[in-house]
């Protein structure tokens, strides 16, 4: 038989919240009523009342869940398995990893710049641990940032964590700080760098002793620059091969990687003069001297937009180029590949700046794919980038300096050349195709104040539709804007009468073929109406019977025409 009955009252405060035993009641009606009453007056976002019946042979309560109502329960999922929910570090050695020091860098950024130092110096000088756990409120607030999202992730409590990475942070600086006391650092003044690393060799904790030793040699050197004269010092003063030498340039090459991924530090090394494109040009040839310099000899204009590497960067820039620091050249292009991925700007009050040196970080990471980066991750990035170059706000200030309507077309030109992607190429084809084919576009080539003549602008647009063709746009983009410049053309064209004129005109017949047939090529003349109207004044001529006798009189005056023909479509 059942044993004793009673009901019981659930309550949750808001949606997500847990479930909480509000009352417990013998009287049925008494419990349905209190739960409704709560749900009425807003004092629980939902309401359940359970049937608890005691078995008198294990004494444990069955439940039946006799009403529910209000918001819907959240199902709660585990983002991570119960075996693997543990914290992500257990002892002090996990926070030497690259990821750890990495969240290590970023909670504690805002200590680390006030020190003038990076999380491998933190973890590696007596000093500074020291100074940390003096200041703890940053390192309380530090442990809260590491705890609050893991508990979010794994679904610890907050407290569990929080007590857990204040007792692994007491553990690493008591480990650090007992280490300086033993002197387990040994100062550089007094000791050889080589011969450290050949004692270290085959040693447990060797790689913490020479981390103590290279982050102790930095101790008083301030500025990104003077540190990095300072590393390549020691880089020099390390052994020639073999682990040793592989000791101590681990070390450094850590040390480098979270030093130059701050931009104040890069900055500082580079030259602070320098704007966000010019740094990462200077970034690029760093990490790749060889492949620019060898495009600066191609072309001279890149000397323009990448700038000279000099000092400690170009010290580090040859270590780079023989191979060492692998990692280092590798977070460094990959650190190129995110800033233009970004939406920052390149060169924020220069858009036409910005193009040409987008232009120039294209060529030189090109010569480097396939040694730092892929060709496609660089052609992702510029694709990314190319995005903020279709933009209205950036096509308005970089026709800006613009003063007459054919300045724009050229500038929109040049714009559908250098972006990349297929959508931006179209997105730059409907910015030009609406310049082109604006009635501001046509007044003002076919106007007759305009200091070019007729020919002059014949000319101009025959040599814009000759730079479209080279942007690379779709079969459709491209026949609709040469079609526009072409009846432009043909209106220029028509207005000065050039055609009828040069058939009336008393010069040699084959001096008229051949400016007649430059402009039926799209030499002189856009290909389009005037082009055509240039083509059929040709062949006039040439069908002339007296035209036909002075050329067969004379063969030797149409060897020069032959091309021209070809190329305005006539059989020679």
């Amino acid at each position: 038989m059942a044993g004793p009955v009673h009901y019981e009252v659930y309550v949750r405060k808001t949606a997500p919240a847990p479930w909480s035993l509000q009352m417990a009641t013998e009287d049925r009606a008494h419990a349905i009523q209190s739960a409704e009453e709560l749900l009425a007056d807003n004092r629980a976002a939902a309401v359940r009342v359970t049937k608890e019946t005691l078995d008198p042979e294990t004494m444990e309560f069955n439940s039946v869940t006799v009403l529910t109502r209000g918001a819907p329960e959240v199902a709660r999922k585990r983002v991570v398995a119960d075996d693997q929910s543990g914290p992500r570090c257990g002892s002090p050695e996990d926070l030497y990893a690259a990821t750890a020091r990495e969240t290590i860098g970023r909670v504690l950024e805002d200590w680390l710049k006030r020190q003038g130092v990076t999380a491998f110096e933190l973890l590696h000088r007596p000093d500074l641990a020291e100074l940390l756990d003096a200041a703890g409120i940053e390192l309380q607030h530090a442990v809260q940032k590491v705890a609050v999202p893991e508990s979010q992730a794994v679904g610890q409590p907050v407290h569990d964590l929080v007590r857990h990475y204040q007792r692994l942070a007491d553990a690493t600086i008591g480990r650090l700080v007992s280490a300086g006391r033993k002197n387990r650092f040994p100062d550089l003044a007094h000791h050889s760098l080589a011969d450290l690393a050949h004692r270290l060799d085959g040693q447990p904790e060797r790689a913490f002793i020479m981390g103590g030793v290279i982050a102790g040699a930095l101790k008083g050197v301030r500025g990104g620059r003077a540190r990095l004269e300072r590393l390549m010092d020691l880089a020099e003063r390390a052994p020639m091969e073999g682990p040793p030498r592989a000791l101590v340039l681990v070390a450094i090459e850590q040390l480098l990687c979270e030093m130059l991924a701050a931009r104040t530090s890069l900055a500082e090394v580079l030259g602070p003069s320098l704007d966000q494109g010019a740094s990462l040009a200077a970034v690029v040839r760093m990490v790749a001297p060889r492949e620019v310099d060898m495009l600066v000899r191609q072309d001279p204009k890149m000397a323009l937009q990448v700038p000279v590497v000099d000092g400690p960067a170009a010290r580090l820039g040859a270590r780079l180029e023989a191979g060492e620091f692998p990692l280092l050249s590798a977070a460094l292009a990959r650190m190129v590949l995110r800033e233009l991925m970004s939406p920052r700007r390149l060169r924020p009050n220069d858009a036409a700046g910005e193009i040409y040196i987008l232009r120039a970080l294209a060529m030189s990471l090109t010569a480097t794919a396939g040694r730092l980066l892929t060709l496609e991750e660089v052609q992702s990035a510029f694709n990314e980038r190319s995005k903020s170059l279709v933009t209205a706000d950036f096509v308005a200030a970089y026709v800006k300096s613009c003063t007459t309507v054919l300045c724009e077309a050229e500038s929109l030109t040049r714009l559908c050349e250098n972006v990349t992607g297929l959508a931006n190429k179209r997105s730059a084809a409907r910015w030009l195709s609406a310049c082109v084919g604006s009635l501001r576009f046509e007044t003002e080539m076919r106007g007759q104040g305009a200091t070019q003549t007729a020919a002059q602008k014949l000319g101009v647009l025959a040599g814009l539709q000759r730079s479209i063709r080279a942007c690379g746009l779709t079969e459709r983009d491209e026949a609709e804007i040469v079609t526009a410049i072409g009846t432009v053309g043909g209106a220029v064209e028509a207005d000065a009468r050039i055609v009828a004129m040069l058939a009336r005109s008393p010069a040699p017949l084959t001096q008229k073929l051949s400016v007649l047939l430059r402009l039926a090529a799209g030499e002189t003349a856009p290909l389009g109406p005037a082009a055509d109207r240039a083509k059929a004044e040709a062949v006039k001529l040439f069908r002339a019977p007296e035209s036909r006798a002075a050329l067969s009189a004379a063969p030797e005056a149409l060897a020069p025409l032959r091309s021209l023909m070809q190329a305005a479509g006539l059989a020679a």
